[in-house]
């Protein structure tokens, strides 16, 4: 008997381990990242709507070791994702980059989770006039430079992935509800950072904790659609 003619292999169908293996850590780290969701049900002693998000891992918070896991579990999740983005899916321009810069929110996001502030400046005086005053730990300095690298990533990551789906054809929901998920993040952005120089100048919280919830929220909802899109790929994403 003649042997069958060597059929060519499909990835997305035959070889589906790198959707995989980049989407389930997606979902995995986006779930994470809304841990501060529970605090609807926990007593935390924290204003939602005034306190930095921060403060709920803060050292001095009954509740911090528990936020500083799902911290680190959402930053390492994300990071493994992207990773397998960047290395076992098609490489293009724009993807490229964002696959890398959310490697770098995931790794900022993991880092960030072991640099715990000591206290929480928001609901203790003492603690706000110590922080101004610099006579906190090194750790919130280096905290604040590693929040900050998280959300310059996240934002390359939104708008450079963003654009990829689009411009790549890769199945929704990342490429019609992305658009409108970069511009409320920016948004969001913009307040978190005007309310937390608000804090910083006496001039009020500006509702500091519903921004950076608000901000973290979509950043969330965004990799969760980011997600559900490489798992629709029948095959890696088309030029």
């Amino acid at each position: 008997m003649a042997p069958s003619p060597h059929r060519r292999r499909r990835p997305g169908r035959d070889c589906p381990a790198p959707v995989l293996v980049t989407s389930v850590p997606l979902l995995l780290g986006a779930a994470a990242y809304t841990a501060w969701v529970l605090e609807v049900v926990l007593a935390t002693g924290l204003d939602p709507l005034q306190a930095y998000l921060s403060e709920l891992a803060a050292v001095d918070q009954p509740l911090g070791g528990l936020f500083r896991a799902t911290d680190l579990l959402a930053g390492l999740a994300v990071l493994i994702g992207s990773c397998c983005g960047l290395l076992l899916l098609p490489r293009r321009r724009w993807a490229t980059t964002g696959w890398a810069a959310l490697a770098v929110f995931g790794a900022a996001t993991a880092v960030d989770s072991r640099l715990p502030l000591s206290c929480a400046p928001t609901r203790d005086e003492s603690c706000a006039a110590r922080e101004t005053a610099g006579l906190v730990p090194a750790t919130h300095t280096a905290h604040a430079v590693s929040s900050t690298t998280a959300v310059l990533a996240a934002l390359t990551a939104l708008v450079t992935l963003t654009h990829a789906a689009r411009r790549y054809g890769w199945p929704p929901p990342l490429r019609t509800l992305g658009p409108p998920l970069v511009c409320a993040e920016l948004a969001a952005t913009a307040w978190a950072l005007g309310a937390t120089a608000a804090f910083q100048t006496g001039r009020g919280t500006w509702s500091l904790g519903a921004g950076q919830r608000l901000q973290t929220l979509l950043v969330a909802v965004w990799i969760g659609a980011l997600a559900v899109s490489v798992s629709r790929q029948p095959t890696p994403p088309p030029p």
